[in-house]
């Protein structure tokens, strides 16, 4: 099995927020790959990975960075495959917003599709949408968990309407 997607991450500290997306990819049964290159100190690596990404067969990128966030854009920079950055909130960052506006604010003809601050999750259902233009199975596996979605909120309004008030007039 070949992996469809790449979660590059900038430091292994970022797992926690980049394991969402593997999370996700599990359940709808996306091969992936998951590595941590880091933009400042290995940049070499960094364009190697990006220039031959879609030789191998990935897809779609999926890339975190905290701080100065540069790793989405520098593989964008490398590729032409799409790039999905994720800013992570990282014990360096200005609460976040550093990495939020590095790969927000791409140049252009580098695009970055950019996801909320820790939005790791987000990042793979995208990437999902992204693969099931073209694959049927993940299309309605897609298809599933967007009905679930679905359905979570109305048994919440229905578990709402429960909630006992004196002043309750809905």
């Amino acid at each position: 099995m070949k992996p469809l997607v790449s979660i590059i991450m900038g430091s292994t500290s970022d797992m926690p927020v980049m394991e969402q997306a593997a999370n996700f990819f599990d359940e709808m049964e996306i091969p992936f790959e998951l590595n941590a290159l880091s933009a400042h100190r290995t940049p070499e690596k960094v364009m190697e990975f990006s220039e031959n990404a879609s030789k191998r067969g990935i897809r779609v990128i999926i890339a975190g960075a905290g701080g100065a966030a540069h790793l989405p854009g520098v593989i964008a920079a490398g590729t032409t495959l799409p790039v999905i950055g994720v800013p992570v909130r990282s014990s360096l960052s200005i609460d976040g917003w550093d990495s939020i506006l590095s790969i927000l604010q791409m140049p252009s003809g580098i695009p970055v599709a950019t996801v909320a601050l820790d939005g790791a999750k987000n990042a793979a259902i995208l990437a999902t949408q992204i693969l099931a233009q073209t694959d049927q199975g993940i299309q309605a596996r897609l298809e599933g968990f967007k009905k679930d979605l679905k359905q979570k909120v109305v048994k919440a309004n229905e578990d709402l309407k429960k909630a006992n008030f004196r002043f309750r007039v809905s």
